[in-house]
């Protein structure tokens, strides 16, 4: 848990700052005089060990050093951007790139990590996963190397091929996969679809320039479909363009009032977005999903709603970034992406998790620990929070800043879930079922079934059932692709038995793929959200949201 929310920072620092655009100048900020002798005193070091030091030392690394250790003075999400870099975040937030689709990290001495895959991009096409290990592209070593470098090598002409040799993590032999490059579509709204005759589900993975518009369509398509109360799935959202936040906000809130508010040191960071009259959700139930990855513009989506009693919120604490940063550019093109505000919800709380300047690890530490009981021991958690943190939304309903938003119910994950034993678990991660049905769809028996299936989805997901002959070929595959090797004591894990033992669940999750490979990766969560755990507790908690809707409270049980 604690590298995850790690995971989270770099990604923050980023989308955020395309919201505000680029090009500031950092010109006439200096003011007192002894800024300027500090300044002079930076300036004299530099030139010392530029001229004098023993050995010859690139003046464009130090001067990077020094930028980098000045942030990490700062707080945990300020951030530096090399020149380089700034055109690849432009171009993920504008709408388009050519590459292969993947999302990934590198970090410094260690081999780069796949994330995540685009939905429906030629790395996902092509079997890549999320945790897959890339350790060479086009025969070339990329271990140590760091991400923009990797970048460069995997980015090319649209329409030619890279080789990608990955480590799967329970894959004995790496493997390489071939993908040709593709201009690359980024949509962030991941999928909707009418889970009843009454129900619509939207899940926004993150916030870019276009997702308010992808939004409206979504909704407006479930509205002539008969839509009345709507599931507005916010999990793992790490946040983005703020602008696109409070226009989604805004759809869902009428009348007068805030939607959030930044406060800054200097004037014009002080803003307030306000509500706007009309909007398309501002009379049915609705009931945001979030989770401990839920941050930043997802945030200020779920508390605007929350403190205006508007919706309800299910699942557990949000990550808790209330700090707003804004990009000013320097002299090479490189950008310092600083925290310039902090936002503050509408009952004026503020989100951000408490942390001291220049100490990121005990920030992130800290995070994990108030997470463990804010999702086991919720009460003791917010018995303990202090009468200072304590706010009451429009009609007196109570709610809390310094740390996230804390969900009106609070669903900790399910250990006795199915699909969180170990031989389900294992088989998601290991990609048994993805690869399995990838394969088949691309025989001849696969392709007879893409043709009875590919323009009926909706009769495939109330009618198609995993038959004996597909279980029979993903137990195969499994067991072909390490269902049976032993860990490193010699033990073997799992067997067919333990498979068999899961089956109802495993088979979700096969049909799930399949319906992935048929009709893009959208369709997997209309299979798939048949063994959420938290969305299949969702149909008793109508109640509240209606009662949310209808009176600003929430129903007496």
């Amino acid at each position: 848990m604690h590298t995850g929310f790690k995971r989270l920072l770099l990604p923050f620092s980023l989308v955020l700052a395309l919201g505000t655009g680029l090009g500031l100048t950092i010109d006439t900020l200096f003011g007192e005089e002894d800024t300027y002798e500090q300044l002079q005193k930076m300036e004299d070091t530099f030139l010392l060990i530029n001229r004098q030091y023993v050995e010859e030392i690139d003046p464009a690394v130090l001067a990077e050093s020094a930028i980098r250790a000045m942030l990490d003075e700062l707080d945990p999400h300020s951030a530096y951007i090399d020149a380089e870099a700034i055109g690849r975040v432009q171009e993920d937030y504008q709408g388009s790139f050519g590459g292969i689709g993947i999302w990934f990290e590198a970090p410094p001495e260690d081999t780069a990590k796949v994330t995540s895959t685009i939905p429906d991009g030629p790395g996902e096409a092509e079997g890549l996963m999320a945790g897959d290990r890339m350790f060479a592209v086009d025969d070339s070593s990329i271990v140590g190397m760091g991400s923009i470098p990797i970048q460069n090598l995997i980015k090319g002409p649209i329409g030619t091929e890279v080789h990608i040799s990955i480590k799967r993590p329970g894959v004995s032999d790496p493997f390489d996969v071939v993908i040709e490059r593709a201009s690359i579509p980024l949509y962030s709204v991941d999928s909707s679809y009418m889970m009843d005759p009454q129900t619509g589900y939207v899940r926004i993975g993150r916030f870019a320039m276009t997702t308010h518009q992808e939004f409206v369509q979504h909704v407006t398509r479930l509205k002539s479909l008969g839509m009345q109360r709507l599931v507005l799935d916010l999990r793992g959202n790490p946040g983005g363009i703020k602008e696109t936040a409070v226009r989604i906000a805004d759809e869902m809130l009428d009348g007068a009032g805030v939607i959030v508010t930044t406060d800054g040191r200097v004037s014009q960071e002080n803003i307030i977005d306000r509500i706007s009259p009309g909007g398309l959700l501002t009379d049915e139930p609705v009931i945001i999903l979030v989770d401990e990855f839920t941050a930043s513009g997802s945030e200020i989506v779920s508390g605007a709603v929350q403190d205006h009693d508007r919706a309800l919120i299910v699942g557990r604490r949000t990550f808790g970034k209330g700090l707003v940063q804004r990009p000013f550019q320097l002299r090479d093109g490189s950008v310092v992406q600083m925290t310039v505000a902090r936002y503050f919800m509408p009952s004026g709380r503020l989100i951000q998790t408490p942390y001291e300047t220049g100490n990121q690890e005990d920030y992130y530490a800290d995070k994990f620990t108030d997470y463990e009981a804010a999702t086991y021991r919720p009460d003791e958690y917010l018995a303990d929070i202090p009468d200072s943190l304590r706010y009451s939304t429009d009609n007196g309903r109570l709610v809390f800043g310094g740390g996230g938003v804390m969900p009106d119910i609070v669903i900790p994950p399910d250990s006795t879930s199915a699909l969180n034993a170990p031989i389900v678990q294992t088989s998601i991660r290991r990609g048994w079922a993805f690869l399995y049905a990838r394969q088949y769809l691309d025989t001849a028996e696969g392709l007879a079934m893409r043709q009875e299936w590919a323009q009926t989805p909706d009769r495939f997901f109330n009618e198609f059932d995993i038959d004996q002959s597909h279980w029979d070929g993903f137990t195969s595959y499994a067991r072909e692709n390490g269902l049976d090797d032993a860990n490193e004591e010699g033990e073997v894990t799992f067997s067919i038995s333990d498979l068999e033992t899961h089956r109802s669940t495993l088979e979700v999750v096969l049909k799930a793929r399949v319906a992935q490979r048929l009709y893009r990766s959208e369709a997997w969560y209309p299979v798939y959200n048949q063994i959420d755990p938290i969305i299949l507790q969702i149909e008793e908690l109508w109640v509240h949201a209606k009662s949310l809707a209808e009176n600003g409270t929430m129903a007496v049980n």
